[in-house]
C-alpha cells in the first residue's frame, strides 16, 4: 500500500510539473524568483554587497544616470594679501608655531576619494543604494521563507492532529485555534514584537506563531476527508500505526495545499517584516531591510533624494509580483480543478 501510494504521489507530481512548464507567466516568474534567490545565497555568502555599509560616495550621491551634483558654493573667506603679521611680541608661542606645523606634517593623512554618483545613488551617509537594496533582499527574503516555512510545519502538524484524532485532542486545538483568530493578526504581531527583541530570528518567530492558523484549517479539513478514505482504511486493515496513516498515506496526497500555503503567506510575511521593520520594531540597527530602508528614504525623500525608495520599491515589487503569479501558476497545476483544467 505505501509503495502504491508513493508512486501515485509521484505521478502526480510529474503531471503537476508538465502542467506548470505549459503556464508560460508563471515559467518566467519561476526564473524571476529563482533569480532572487540566487541573489540572496550570493549575499549571504559575502559574494556580493557584502561592503554595503562603506561609505564610498558623498553624502545622497546621485545615481549615475543624473550626473553629480553641482558644486556648492562654500563661502570661503579670501586670505588677505602681503607678509603674514609678526605676533611674536605679543604671542608667546609664536616662535612654536614653525616647528609645530614641522612635526604635523610628519604626520599625513590618507583622504579616501568619494564617488561623486553611485549606480543607483547613494543615502545619506554615502553608502551605495544597490549594495543595500541587495543586502536588504537577503534579509526580508529569508525571514519571508523561514517564517512560512516555520508556520506551514506548526500547521501541518497542528491540522493532521486535529483532523485525524477529532475528540478532544480536535476540541483543544479548534480552541487554540479560535483564540488567535479572535484577536486580529496585525495587534497580534505587534504584541509579539512587544515581547521579543529586536533580531531576525524574533521576526521569523513572530510571523510564524500568528501565521499557522490558514494553513491549519485547510489541512485539517484534508484529514478528515481523507482519513474515512477506502485506501486509509485499507492500510488500517493491514496493520498500519496511527502514524504510519497519518504520514506516509494521507500527508502525501494533501501535500499540495500546505505547499501552495506555505508560497502564499511568503508574500504575506515579506510584506509583515517590511512594516515591522519600518516601524523600528523588526530587524536590528546594524542589520539592514527593505524595511529598514523605507525608513530612511522617508527622511531623504523630504529633501529630495529619492532614489533609495525608488530602488526598494521597484526590487519589492518585481519580487512580490513574480512570486504572486508563480504561486498562482503552482496552485493551477498542482489542483487543476481549481481552473477546469482537468
Amino acid at each position: 500500500m505505501s509503495a502504491v501510494t508513493s508512486s501515485s504521489s509521484g505521478g502526480v507530481w510529474a503531471a503537476s510539473w508538465r502542467r506548470l512548464k505549459t503556464d508560460r507567466v508563471g515559467v518566467v516568474s519561476m526564473w524571476i524568483v529563482g533569480a532572487f534567490l540566487l541573489l540572496v545565497l550570493l549575499a549571504a555568502t559575502d559574494l556580493v554587497a557584502s561592503k554595503w555599509q562603506d561609505e564610498i560616495g558623498v553624502p545622497n550621491a546621485p545615481p549615475t544616470l543624473l550626473g553629480p551634483q553641482p558644486a556648492e558654493d562654500t563661502g570661503t573667506i579670501a586670505a588677505p594679501k602681503g607678509p603674514n603679521v609678526d605676533l611674536s611680541d605679543i604671542d608667546p608661542l609664536a616662535p612654536r608655531y614653525g616647528e609645530w606645523a614641522e612635526r604635523a606634517a610628519k604626520f599625513k593623512t590618507d583622504e579616501i576619494v568619494r564617488a561623486e554618483t553611485l549606480p543607483l545613488g547613494g543615502d545619506r551617509l554615502g553608502r551605495d543604494v544597490l549594495a543595500k537594496v541587495v543586502k536588504g533582499a537577503e534579509i526580508s527574503i529569508f525571514v519571508g521563507l523561514a517564517a512560512a516555512v516555520v508556520a506551514t510545519l506548526i500547521g501541518t502538524l497542528l491540522g493532521a492532529l486535529s483532523g485525524f484524532f477529532g475528540g478532544k485532542v480536535g476540541d483543544f486545538l479548534e480552541w487554540v485555534y479560535n483564540v488567535f483568530t479572535a484577536i486580529p493578526s496585525i495587534l497580534l504581531i505587534f504584541a509579539f514584537a512587544a515581547i521579543f527583541h529586536r533580531g531576525v530570528g524574533s521576526v521569523v518567530l513572530i510571523l510564524a506563531l500568528t501565521g499557522w492558523t490558514g494553513i491549519y484549517r485547510l489541512v485539517r479539513a484534508e484529514f478528515m476527508k481523507h482519513r474515512v478514505r477506502e485506501y486509509v482504511r485499507s492500510a488500517e486493515a493491514i496493520g498500519a500505526s496511527q502514524w504510519s496513516r497519518m504520514f506516509k498515506h494521507i500527508l502525501p496526497n494533501v501535500s499540495h495545499v500546505a505547499l501552495v500555503q506555505l508560497s502564499l503567506h511568503v508574500v504575506s510575511f515579506i510584506k509583515s517584516e517590511v512594516i515591522l521593520s519600518y516601524l523600528g520594531l523588526g530587524v536590528s540597527v546594524d542589520q539592514v531591510s527593505w524595511g529598514t530602508m523605507l525608513a530612511e528614504a522617508q527622511n531623504e525623500l523630504i529633501l529630495g533624494h529619492w532614489w533609495q525608495l525608488t530602488a526598494v520599491a521597484v526590487f519589492m515589487a518585481v519580487f512580490v509580483t513574480a512570486f504572486a503569479l508563480f504561486t498562482d501558476a503552482l496552485r493551477d497545476a498542482l489542483d487543476p480543478k481549481l481552473r477546469g483544467l482537468e
